[in-house]
């Protein structure tokens, strides 16, 4: 699918602008368990979703009582559990339990980036079916999916997993990617696969390119932050001083989010606790100061 020089929304029909401004209006902020999250997370929007993710360094623990505090503040919390970091049944029965009293009713599984040393859970597909068969308190549950594929998994691997994993799943949320052609293919070819699983669209929020670029590096997505260096217009318009905005991004995918068989249902702002930033870029948007 080609995607033609970007127009601004007010270039868009009026069906792909309704979808875009329904996406930005209802996203999920995800903010990293640090020591000034909380504080942080005083510019969020009232009563939004914020996914917590999880930290090798800080714990599980961590993420929950984020989580949890993220709550008691009026918000919609959704912590990462990561597999490689849950010790063995007991631990996770615990961290269960620990989500039940807080009222935690959506998670999100990964396998995660922590090493494996002796967990029973070697992976985010063990983690779901042991929180199923201990009987999971969730009503939701997300997995991540990768657009540009996996850089230590094979395509056919993690195909096969997340068609296993969409019987307990609810949805899956894609990895960073800045090629809106490349993620469009991608959820044609799963479609195409039997992945029926709605998608979480996963964007950076607003940050500066250096930082994208390194983390895209470590996190196996280059080849998609190479493209984004060489296609400046997809640099977000709203944004300045060298910093990325998922607007133009968005817009070219706008005739995706009408698409019935992609089902993409929700956005998945990867913030880096940028959350001032991010929160500012989501008002902009609504506002409708969005033509290039």
């Amino acid at each position: 699918m080609a995607f033609k020089k970007r127009r601004g929304t007010d270039g868009l029909p009026e069906d792909q602008r309704a979808a875009l401004k329904n996406l930005v209006a209802q996203p999920k902020f995800e903010l990293i368990p640090l020591s000034s999250a909380l504080e942080k997370a005083q510019a969020l929007p009232p009563g939004c979703l914020v996914t917590v993710t999880a930290s090798p360094s800080h714990g599980l623990e961590a993420t929950i009582d984020l989580a949890c505090e993220l709550m008691a503040l009026g918000h919609d919390a959704i912590p990462h559990l990561s597999a490689h970091m849950v010790r063995d049944p007991s631990h996770l029965t615990a961290l269960l339990d620990r989500c039940r009293e807080c009222g935690l009713h959506r998670a999100f599984v990964v396998g995660g980036d922590a090493k494996d040393r002796g967990s029973a859970y070697h992976d985010g597909l063990s983690l779901l079916r042991g929180i199923h068969e201990l009987g999971s308190p969730f009503t939701e549950i997300g997995v991540p999916s990768y657009p540009e594929g996996h850089p230590d998994i094979a395509d056919d691997v993690l195909l096969a997993a997340l068609k296993e994993k969409q019987k307990i799943a609810t949805s899956m949320t894609t990895q960073m990617c800045f090629n809106p052609s490349a993620l469009s293919a991608w959820l044609t070819r799963m479609r195409a696969a039997g992945v029926t699983l709605p998608v979480h669209l996963g964007v950076p929020g607003v940050a500066e390119l250096t930082k994208l670029m390194a983390i895209s590096a470590r996190i196996g997505v280059a080849d998609s932050a190479r493209y984004l260096k060489k296609n400046k217009s997809m640099v977000g318009h709203l944004m300045r001083g060298g910093s990325f905005g998922p607007d133009a991004f968005l817009e070219a995918l706008a005739p995706t989010l009408v698409d019935r068989n992609a089902q993409v249902l929700a956005l998945h702002v990867f913030t880096f606790n940028q959350v001032a930033n991010t929160a500012d870029w989501q008002r902009r948007m609504l506002n409708g100061e969005l033509t290039g």
